[in-house]
């Protein structure tokens, strides 16, 4: 279940509603939870669900759905799952028979992306990347030939060190901090990654939530010629149709399987 990832205000009615109907509510932190419980006045029993116990407790949680009980899983901030814990609670859960429902809410990958200014036909979510500096650069190295706007969570304390590995490994693209999205310090800096490195490094501390996002490559324009004619562009050039189906599929962040399709539902015309 989506919970806010700050403002409070950011929860659906429904959210609200499955809480107060829930028998059990799995947080990843209970106090954090709790805050938000008490804003609604949802009075519920809680129980801890994170890192650290996750794979003893989704046996345990299984076994109370199964025996009828009715429990919610939340995160302290955005969708569960998402560079948090729960996949193996909902991943048991399925293989047990027990019907998985996602409640929608706040998450700050999208609404970073909405506000930032950059492209947003498609785009990479990596989550947190690698604490160690050889590994990071190497991940990120691993990305320059993406065609897509580069989408990560990063802790205040390495931000410095991952834009400097964001100059050195994808060179001279548009870069987006977002910091502490939906609060009352709300904040996007935007440049190059050396100069938003450059902005963050003149401050005593940096705080807070951040999400970085890293624009496409230089003349990775948003291209809107339609499927069929890139297809047949690229076959024009010595490609196999499939390895052009394939080719396109990347340029466009889209899978192989839904250009195909598009391909084939041209044919029935």
């Amino acid at each position: 279940m989506g919970t806010p990832i700050g403002n409070l205000e950011d929860i659906t009615f429904r959210a609200v509603r499955i809480l107060k109907e829930a028998d059990l509510i799995a947080c990843e932190d209970t106090r954090q939870t709790r805050k938000l419980l008490d804003r609604y006045g949802i009075a519920r029993p809680t129980i801890s669900y994170h890192e650290h116990n996750e794979a003893e407790r989704s046996p345990e949680l299984v076994a109370k759905l199964l025996g009828g009980t009715t429990v919610a899983l939340v995160s302290d901030a955005g969708m569960p799952l998402i560079s948090d814990p729960g996949y193996r609670l909902v991943r048991a859960a399925i293989d047990s028979g027990i019907r998985v429902e996602a409640i929608p809410g706040a998450s700050a990958l999208s609404t970073a992306l909405a506000a930032s200014g950059l492209a947003t036909d498609s785009f990479y979510f990596g989550g947190f990347l690698p604490a160690k500096s050889g590994q990071r650069l190497r991940a990120l190295e691993a990305l320059k030939d993406e065609a897509a706007t580069l989408i990560f969570y990063e802790a205040p304390h390495r931000i410095l060190e991952t834009l400097a590995a964001v100059e050195q490994s994808l060179g001279d693209r548009p870069v987006v901090v977002a910091r502490e999205l939906t609060k009352i310090h709300e904040e996007f800096l935007r440049g190059t990654a050396a100069e938003v490195r450059s902005a963050l490094e003149a401050r005593e501390s940096v705080k807070g939530e951040i999400t970085l996002l890293v624009g496409k490559p230089t003349g990775a324009a948003e291209d809107d010629t339609p499927l069929a004619e890139a297809v047949e562009a690229c076959v024009a050039q010595g490609m196999g149709r499939m390895e052009a189906i394939k080719a396109v599929a990347h340029r466009r962040g889209l899978s192989k399987r839904a250009v195909y399709g598009e391909m084939e539902k041209l044919k029935g015309r």
